[in-house]
């Protein structure tokens, strides 16, 4: 069995029980591609992988190709996966662009139909993740990076337009900025920008709303670019 070569542990965890049917081996493989025990580029040992889990290779495979549709691996033809290579900063780019475009009018349409229970739904959110993480470790990071994308959805949501909440779903861009930033200190930063923008929605101030959006998709890309 391989090890973490930062911990010095086991890569992974065997699974016992029902738990090895589908969430469990998901959430397993995921957490390896995140912690980089398989580096981006390389291929995927199915055999290793079902081996350290102690399951067979269906569950991996039905993994994979989950990963797969958010991106995270790819299929080879005749040779199973490998793990995505990490964004390049064009694509960061690209891919803020277009959350600029749909997010801040979404963010001002959704403060222009503010009610009770949106602004409860919204407090709730934020009451999910109160604190930045202490640590650079992805299974603390993971929690926040989790709010941050339920946050945005449900602000797509609020603002009631199904095809942009579609869009911003297929991107899975949660994900891809999360392998490139996960480690950096910036949990505060975004916490209080998240604080800014639930503020401007529950006011009911679409002007202020789009505003605070905007400063916070534009300073999460610097924070991720400058690292580039």
């Amino acid at each position: 069995m391989r090890v973490n070569e930062t911990t010095g542990g086991p890569r992974l965890s065997a699974l016992k029980g029902r738990q090895v049917l589908a969430d469990g081996v998901y959430d397993q493989v995921r957490t390896l591609i995140m912690n980089y025990g398989i580096a981006p580029g390389d291929r995927v040992n199915i055999d290793e992988v079902a081996r350290e889990l102690d399951v067979s290779g269906t569950p991996v495979r039905e993994a994979l190709a989950r990963l797969e549709s958010e991106g995270l691996v790819s299929r080879l033809p005749l040779r199973g996966y490998r793990v995505t290579e990490l964004l390049t900063r064009a694509e960061v780019e690209d891919m803020y662009g277009l959350r600029l475009l749909l997010e801040p009018p979404s963010a001002a349409k959704a403060a222009s139909v503010m009610t009770d229970a949106h602004a409860a739904a919204l407090e709730a959110e934020m009451l999910s993740c109160p604190v930045a993480p202490d640590d650079d470790s992805y299974d603390d990071y993971k929690a926040l990076s989790a709010h941050d994308a339920r946050l945005h959805q449900l602000i797509l949501h609020i603002a009631g337009n199904a095809a942009v909440e579609q869009a911003f779903d297929r991107t899975h861009c949660h994900l891809h900025f999360f392998r490139l930033a996960y480690n950096q200190t910036s949990g505060v930063a975004a916490l209080a920008e998240h604080r800014e923008i639930v503020d401007a929605l529950v006011s009911g101030k679409p002007s202020q709303a789009r505003k605070a959006m905007i400063n916070h998709l534009e300073t999460a890309r610097d924070r991720l670019l400058v690292r580039m």
